[in-house]
């Protein structure tokens, strides 16, 4: 059985439009990876934390 996937949506860092971010619900507690953004192809760091079935994301730059 695979994980269902967590879709938020959030502010690209970059350009601003609003986004959906698919996150696997379960896996570690922490995690960050880099991602692209689908509007203007810029590269964003994903952070995901997640407390119980609780997850939460967020976006920085990559160039910071």
């Amino acid at each position: 059985m695979q994980p269902f996937a967590d879709e938020q949506v959030q502010s690209c860092p970059y350009c601003g439009e609003e986004v959906e971010v698919q996150v696997d619900a379960i896996g570690p507690s922490s995690e960050q990876y880099v991602e692209d953004c689908p509007v203007c192809c810029r590269p964003w760091t994903v952070s995901v934390s997640r407390d119980g079935e609780e997850v939460f994301v967020s976006l920085g730059r990559d160039d910071d």
